[in-house]
């Protein structure tokens, strides 16, 4: 579309079949009429049936006595059982989107138009990334559509182009050749249609074999209904993609019988079955429990919806932005997303409306009656891991054919104000790309990854080799800057034989001053001389009740910033750790991003950081050791990381 993003104040279309048939779009190419929408009726009694049997089967397996999932109260310590990540469950004026049917979108201030700190514009100036994708200015939320198409990585992203709060959500663009220098293109598509009157919401694109692109969006109607549209580009050679055709006969799905106009939302990339159909899934609820919906289609503008669905998790609530694909259980390469058979795994994910979540799970997908089961009922979406246990929602991977690796995108929202946002002018970060592969030393996880393209970024870089930091020490690491990096240390622990003290309860504790005879120890970053500001990243070791180690990975935000309303809390999850191997961190420090892998990428944590003091040449980095029973050596290479060129894409230059 590209065109402008002012919705024109006109009578608002009804949404009705006889609108449909006189839009003003050309048709998929190779359809010489377009179809009527299909309203998928069929087979919600058949879901409601499969839904309630997975309850009955699931309570068979699973301890129904579960932990509610709330934020803990105001004067309670956070621990690994706080999962609200939003200001989302706080009383107080309803967040953005919540309304409009969508996972909240903000986080209102409670002192009118006042900020939530006396923010200068050096702050907000630093608080800006500088190899993080992020718009020129305003609003951003969910990536999009990723994909490769002649040279260029594509990135779509929900976008604001009219403010730094949620709302006229269109889809911004931009281009790449390495996944890490952008270029920002026109916008893609606008919210100009009844059937998208309320935003383009999220999607997904499908590349067919025969190199034509269909993209699945979510579009709120101008009733506030969410029904899937399609779309796909007016130039197939154009390696920009800069034009985009909605189908004249959108929607092609409304929410089917049973399904609230409000719950039916976030269509995945298309995977072909074994019967020459496609097969997408889109998440939903029924009552608490949270499915994905399977439709198939031979021509993404017909559907059918089957009678059962993919996967229902009871108590989960609604699914968002499901995504589904394969991994190689022997391979170090990523599959396309239609990939199948023996020496493979699939991954469900889905992002939490109500805790603001990603969880997956690794499981079996069943081609011959569309149906996934976990590995691990135990550890099911929803219940088990997370992709990332700090600020980081609305995640969705593609597969890169030219490196055959499968990449994931994730959204950092804020954990400021809207009026702090408004002040500076834009929010939120998309995190660097990682690859996905499947862990196959532990055969419980995935593994992520930074792209190996980041590393293009490196500059200098300062080795330390062995630096014993005893109990209750800070020392700091004498490097050139602090606000741009990439971190590898690996940690070696000597006992001291004491005895040992009472152990933490609630995994990472209260937070890094929490201390215990093994932990914690890490890195202090972003943090200034007098440590009145700092964020650790650390390891915490406990006795299990076998005897064993059990070992935890943790960052604790609480004294990341002096502002008082911002958003902060402890974020970790314990993360295997086999015989033999070395604890490692991996930190990338990207001013006020900080995105830190643990083990290989078995588990991940993003931070989004607010400092008023540790900014600029004022930002340190220290190692720390709070445990009281051990010796801690730390070996380190820590490279200092260049800029990415994230610039508008010359189009008048084009020729």
């Amino acid at each position: 579309m590209g065109g402008s993003s002012t919705i024109p104040s006109h009578t608002r279309i009804s949404t009705t079949t006889s609108d449909l048939e006189h839009a003003a779009y050309a048709p998929l190419p190779g359809h010489s009429s377009p179809a009527s929408p299909r309203r998928p009726l069929k087979g919600f009694a058949g879901i409601i049936a499969s839904v309630i049997f997975l309850l009955a089967l699931v309570a068979l397996i699973l301890d129904q006595s579960e932990e509610p999932l709330d934020k803990p109260g105001k004067d309670e310590a956070p621990t690994l059982t706080s999962n609200a990540t939003s200001f989302s469950n706080i009383s107080g004026p309803e967040p953005r989107g919540v309304a409009q049917g969508v996972s909240a979108k903000s986080n209102p201030s409670f002192s009118g138009h006042e900020l939530s700190y006396n923010w200068t514009n050096a702050m907000f100036s630093w608080q800006r990334t500088a190899f993080h994708f992020q718009p020129e200015k305003n609003w951003m939320n969910d990536p999009d559509g990723p994909l490769y198409h002649k040279g260029w990585y594509h990135l779509f992203y929900q976008y604001n182009p009219d403010s730094a709060v949620w709302g006229n959500i269109t889809w911004g663009h931009a281009v790449s050749t390495d996944l890490i220098h952008w270029l920002y293109l026109p916008i893609a598509m606008v919210p100009d249609s009844w059937f998208d009157w309320n935003g383009v919401w999220t999607g997904s694109a499908t590349i067919l074999p025969d190199g034509q692109i269909v993209v699945l969006y979510t579009g709120d109607t101008d009733n506030y209904v969410q029904v899937q549209n399609l779309a796909y580009p007016a130039n197939l050679s154009d390696p920009l993609l800069l034009d985009w055709v909605k189908y004249s006969g959108n929607p092609v799905l409304v929410p089917p019988t049973g399904i609230a106009p409000k719950d039916f939302r976030d269509p995945t990339t298309a995977w072909l079955g074994p019967d020459g159909k496609w097969r997408l899934t889109i998440g939903s609820k029924v009552n608490t429990t949270g499915i994905s919906l399977v439709y198939t289609t031979t021509n993404f503008t017909d559907y059918e919806l089957l009678d059962t669905v993919l996967h229902a998790v009871p108590g989960t609530g609604m699914w968002e932005c499901v995504d589904f694909y394969p991994v190689s259980i022997n391979g170090t390469k990523g599959l396309d997303t239609s990939a199948g058979g023996p020496g493979v795994k699939h991954v469900l994910k889905a992002s939490l409306d109500n805790t603001k979540l990603d969880y997956y799970a690794l499981g079996t997908y069943f081609a011959e009656n569309d149906t996934w089961v976990p590995d691990d009922p135990e550890q099911d979406v929803g219940i088990g891991l997370r992709y990332d246990y700090g600020r980081y929602y609305a995640s969705k991977t593609f597969y890169d054919p030219v490196k055959e690796r499968r990449i994931l995108w994730g959204w950092i929202n804020e954990t400021d104000t809207e009026n702090d946002d408004l002040a500076k002018g834009w929010a939120s970060v998309q995190t660097i790309p990682r690859t996905v592969l499947y862990d196959n030393n532990t055969g419980t996880n995935i593994l992520q990854w930074p792209v190996e393209e980041l590393e293009s970024l490196r500059l200098n870089s300062t080795d330390f080799d062995g630096v014993v930091v005893k109990p209750g020490s800070v020392v700091e690491l004498d490097i050139a800057s602090a606000t741009q990096l990439d971190i590898l240390v690996e940690f070696e622990i000597e006992s001291l034989g004491l005895e040992e003290t009472n152990e933490v309860n609630g995994l990472c504790g209260s937070g890094a001053t929490d201390r215990s005879s093994f932990g914690p120890f890490g890195l202090l970053v972003i943090a200034d001389e007098t440590l009145s500001e700092l964020t650790p990243i650390y390891f915490r070791l406990a006795n299990s009740s076998d005897g064993s180690l059990e070992t935890y990975f943790c960052a604790d935000e609480r004294r990341s910033s002096k502002a008082s309303d911002v958003f902060k809390q402890v974020y970790g999850s314990s993360v295997p750790v086999l015989d033999g191997e070395t604890l490692s961190m991996r930190i990338l420090v990207d001013h006020s991003i900080v995105e830190s892998f643990a083990q290989g990428g078995r588990r991940v944590i993003t931070s989004r950081l607010y400092p008023t003091e540790a900014i600029y040449g004022a930002a340190r980095l220290f190692l720390f050791n709070n445990a009281t029973g051990v010796n801690v050596k730390a070996t380190l290479k820590i490279w200092q990381l260049n800029y990415a060129f994230i610039h508008p894409f010359p189009l008048d230059q084009m020729h």
